[in-house]
């Protein structure tokens, strides 16, 4: 026994001495070797004190790309009326109905149309708690440390999305003018609701689960989820109010004269003023360099209607992509568009550019990742939604720079639009939406593979918001 605690006492100190760790660990020599790399020079001096007092981004902000923008764009399709998805993550419905609302003002010229986002976005939360109840009841026989059961309960609600979403929305619920249902504060700000339905559909998945494990069969199962989802309806109503099924609208110009007036249904509504084409008839498509292009891909149960369809996506090169978003711009046809939008931007003038910013020389260092790169690392990926409306070309008809209508309000940006680089499109740009009949017949033949199967975490396919 003595020689065993003997042994264990060598141990002990063996590993508390630094030298069993090498150079795992740092220890004094390591650290004053890491403090003698820095040089304290006059140069390190001012920039520690410019830092310790001022802004990080304000610093680094590059002088020589400080010139006036080039606010001329050779293709610009009309912008009237600048939305405001205020504190939302509802990017990718104000972006989705937007790149409609274009046609019908096209077509109508009212004097000011928007459809209304909170119709949509109510019926949106009420499937994804669904989804998320049904998807609960099929993985119950499952263990709680399972990875699909484990992302369940990590990834509950939330008011995150993208086109095919919007797309089956509409299909399934029509669509209503913003006078039909107005926005409330928990529409404008949604974290305080999302997190109580986050809380009750949480307490829901227990119960399923528990009632599962004690033998209650699916159809019980499914009978219980139905009077969960009256609360879940209940809540949405009492923070949302109640999603009309009809109601009168008149639309007008900008004298005051009747455009058109009547009484209508969501569904009738949306046949009025929605070509069934612009919800039913496009294709997604993806540049993701980290995957070979040229293929079709599928995440897995990710739709936001039960009986919906899972987001598929072709993955095309950018030039395939900007040689489908000039046609379309080219025939007045706004398209859904995401991309990392809080990369090197300047909100003030709203310029997206690579070269806005100088963090290398401000702090001694390179930032060097490709695109691919980043994604790898989780050090970028597509994080907002909003309508491409425009395109500049030089005389080879190739794109220099591009522009979005956003949804922060007209204040924002400039006059409530971003206007990007074409090698800021090129670094992060990630998702486009085009009607087929803009699509190469290269791009639509792909998709008619059979695709590839991605899991749902994957990080890549976070909905935007």
């Amino acid at each position: 026994m003595m020689k065993r605690t003997l042994l264990l006492s060598l141990v002990l100190i063996t590993l508390g001495s630094p030298l069993a760790f090498g150079q795992k660990t740092i220890d004094e020599a390591i650290l004053n070797q890491i403090k003698k790399s820095y040089k304290n020079d006059v140069t390190d001096k001012a920039i520690r004190n410019a830092i310790g007092n001022c802004d990080l981004k304000s610093l680094a902000t590059n002088e020589d790309n400080q010139n006036t923008i080039d606010t001329h764009f050779s293709i610009e399709l009309d912008s009237k009326g600048i939305t405001d998805q205020k504190q939302s993550g509802r990017c990718w419905l104000f972006s989705g109905l937007n790149t409609m609302r274009a046609k019908v003002i096209a077509k109508y010229h009212p004097d000011s149309f928007e459809f209304s986002q909170i119709y949509l976005s109510f019926y949106d939360l009420l499937e994804k708690s669904n989804i998320f109840l049904e998807r609960i009841i099929e993985t119950s026989k499952k263990p709680m440390d399972d990875k699909t059961v484990d992302w369940l309960f990590h990834n509950v609600i939330n008011d995150g999305g993208n086109f095919t979403g919007v797309a089956d929305l509409i299909a399934k619920y029509g669509a209503v003018p913003r006078e039909a249902m107005h926005e409330t504060k928990s529409s404008n700000n949604t974290s305080q609701m999302s997190r109580i339905l986050e809380l009750k559909l949480r307490e829901f998945a227990l119960q399923l689960r528990e009632a599962s494990t004690k033998g209650t069969g699916i159809s019980q199962l499914e009978k219980q989820k139905v009077e969960m989802l009256e609360t879940i309806y209940r809540i949405l109503v009492l923070n949302l109010g109640v999603p009309p099924t009809d109601f009168a609208y008149t639309m007008r110009d900008s004298k005051g004269n009747i455009i058109d007036s009547g009484i209508y249904t969501p569904k009738s509504f949306r046949d009025k003023y929605i070509d069934k084409d612009t919800y039913n008839d496009y294709l997604m498509i993806m540049n993701d360099p980290t995957r070979p292009y040229y293929k079709n891909y599928q995440i897995d149960y990710d739709r936001q209607v039960f009986e919906g369809k899972d987001w598929t996506y072709v993955n095309l090169p950018m030039e395939d992509i900007k040689e489908m978003a000039i046609a379309s711009l080219k025939d007045s046809t706004m398209m859904y568009f995401s991309c990392d939008v809080g990369k090197d931007l300047d909100s003030k003038r709203g310029l997206l550019d690579t070269n806005n910013y100088d963090y290398a020389s401000l702090l001694g260092t390179t930032f060097n990742m490709d695109k691919a790169q980043r994604i790898q690392s989780l050090a970028s990926g597509s994080t907002h939604a909003m309508c491409l409306m425009a395109v500049d070309l030089n005389k080879e008809g190739k794109p220099t720079k591009w522009m979005v209508e956003n949804s922060w309000g007209a204040d924002s940006g400039y006059k409530g639009h971003l206007i990007m680089t074409d090698r800021w499109l090129d670094e992060y740009m990630f998702r486009l939406v085009v009607k087929r009949k803009y699509a190469t017949a290269k791009a639509l033949e792909i998709n008619k593979q059979k695709p590839i199967k991605l899991p749902s975490w994957d990080p890549m396919f976070k909905q935007e918001e």
